[in-house]
């Protein structure tokens, strides 16, 4: 598990558990045992169970926690997702921050697969965006992931995406051309992306060399579907659609012939799945 994310759940725990559980402390036997489920509460798509089995660890290792639904996969209400077993308290210490963790990567999950079910007959993909979690990033782009979705840029170093308030201080297009050509000599690997929110700029950028991506901004479907034409059959450079989509949106968007839509609101706006976790005290 990388450094982060360990760090993200000692910052976590320590955040809770302070200097001490005194519930559990002073309210359960020391030598009390306890076996537990994490229950889904309702229909959604499962992620970061890795991260859930770490906090139980890190609590405790001799917590014995599996996970009985891989991340990925989509549960029914009361579909029993992970198990745990070991000292109550150590259980009870866990809980909250393990299932905090759950319930808001589910939720990404559930919320990203609701998105890309809709348009599931389309070609388009879902997208995420930079708006997420300060610290959560890397978690919550795996959860795009585990609900059928795929991850923008990472962050300002893996892509360079140029927007309206670059192209106002960048100097006009042969001023972008050579920085796009700067950039792919210094950085090959790096793509480039351009966001248009006029058909008269995509047709410019078009005509630019080195444009891997083209961002269609607050475009209507009509308008989408014209800069889809104007690119013709070439697969590059990639066209997204971006800017106020929601579920009602969705589809006429992908019926436009986009290739991805980035929707923020599956990271930003997702509500937490409803877990729980349930125990069973052992003599």
């Amino acid at each position: 598990m990388e450094p982060s994310v360990l760090q993200l759940i000692d910052l976590a725990l320590a955040e809770d558990i302070g200097p001490g559980d005194v519930t559990a402390g002073y309210f359960v036997p020391a030598d009390a045992r306890a076996r537990g489920f994490v229950i889904a509460r309702e229909e959604g798509s499962i992620s970061g169970t890795e991260v859930a089995l770490e906090v139980f660890r890190r609590v405790d290792e001799s917590v014995s926690a599996r996970v009985l639904v891989p991340d990925g996969s989509r549960v029914a209400a009361g579909a029993h997702v992970m198990e745990v077993e070991g000292p109550a308290r150590s259980l009870l210490t866990a809980e909250r921050t393990a299932l905090n963790f759950l319930q808001r990567l589910c939720g990404v999950a559930s919320a990203t697969w609701r998105h890309a079910d809709a348009i599931r007959s389309l070609p388009a993909e879902i997208l995420d965006t930079r708006k997420t979690t300060p610290g959560w990033r890397l978690l919550e782009k795996r959860a795009v992931v585990d609900g059928g979705g795929c991850n923008h840029r990472m962050g300002l170093y893996d892509r360079a995406m140029v927007k309206d308030n670059h192209l106002v201080s960048e100097g006009g297009i042969e001023a972008l051309q050579a920085s796009i050509r700067r950039l792919k000599q210094d950085k090959p690997e790096v793509e480039v992306e351009l966001e248009a929110d006029r058909l008269d700029q995509v047709a410019a950028f078009l005509e630019l060399e080195g444009v891997d991506h083209i961002l269609l901004d607050n475009m209507s479907p009509e308008e989408l579907a014209e800069a889809v034409a104007v690119r013709g059959d070439a697969d590059r450079p990639r066209l997204e659609a971006s800017g106020g989509v929601t579920l009602e949106t969705l589809v006429p968007i992908a019926m436009s012939g986009v290739d991805y839509i980035s929707v923020g609101a599956i990271t930003h706006s997702a509500p937490a799945m409803d877990l729980g976790l349930d125990f069973v005290l052992e003599e």
